[in-house]
């Protein structure tokens, strides 16, 4: 395939050689496609563009609750990469896009070459760990107010400060809150004129007093993203790594 421009932070440092041998195929993702799903094996994975996809824990009842959020930062379907034979959560779109397809057999294939897929495949990963820790502690600990502002602004960061199609009774599962809270809550910020919502769209009309209300969760998280992208292959790659020398005494 001819090379970008790619709006994907991963691909975008990928060199052209890297590019070629993952055999990308542009796809469109429509909301709810189903990119992971308990109990199945991963076939492909994919980089987003465009859109945001949401990781979630599902319970035997049915519901399920939000573990990660993931944008253009993201390579989605990476754990078959660290042996996973089935998924053990469900990966979805939340917001409709278009991404990128790779067979997870070639997928696997580079991330054995070493280099910098394997490095920022990881350090994807990490990030990915990152935020459902914190989004774990924060469920716990913060009140949904603060809860609601954090995924409200982790949701922006994706999807370039546009409306966001969701409902009081979606935000309430993402969050783990009761739907009758999230509701009250929504109310409140609204009368703030820090969003704007109707018949199931959300515009977030005061970014910064959002943060101002958001509990420290969400600045932890944009930070280790931020320094994701900014990634510098010169420092701990793969490649360029070498033997440490013994110690003298």
């Amino acid at each position: 395939m001819n090379r970008g421009p790619f709006t994907n932070g991963l691909l975008h440092k990928f060199d052209d050689e890297t590019i070629a041998r993952l055999e990308l195929r542009r796809v469109d993702l429509p909301v709810n496609r189903e990119i992971e799903y308990p109990g199945c094996s991963i076939e492909h994975l994919y980089f987003l563009e465009d859109g945001i996809a949401s990781m979630t824990t599902t319970f035997e009842d049915g519901s399920e609750v939000e573990v990660a959020l993931a944008g253009t930062e993201a390579i989605l379907g990476t754990s078959v990469l660290m042996g996973t034979r089935r998924s053990l959560n469900r990966v979805y779109m939340q917001v409709a896009g278009h991404g990128y397809e790779m067979r997870a057999s070639t997928a696997s294939t580079e991330f054995k070459r070493g280099g910098i897929f394997q490095d920022l495949t990881l350090r994807y990963l990490q990030a990915q760990f990152i935020q459902s820790a914190q989004t774990a502690g924060c469920n716990a600990r913060h009140s949904v107010e603060q809860r609601l502002a954090r995924w409200l602004l982790l949701c922006a960061d994706r999807n370039a400060g546009r409306m966001l199609p969701l409902s009081h009774e979606y935000m309430a599962d993402m969050i783990g809150a009761k739907r009758s809270t999230v509701t009250v809550v929504a109310i409140r910020l609204q009368d703030q004129n820090l969003i704007h919502y109707k018949r199931g769209k959300i515009d977030l009309l005061d970014l910064r007093g959002l943060e101002l209300i958001a509990c420290e969760c969400y600045g932890v998280v944009k930070a280790h993203l931020t320094n994701l992208a900014e990634y510098d292959p010169g420092v701990g790659s793969v490649m360029e790594r070498q033997p440490a020398e013994p110690l003298s005494f």
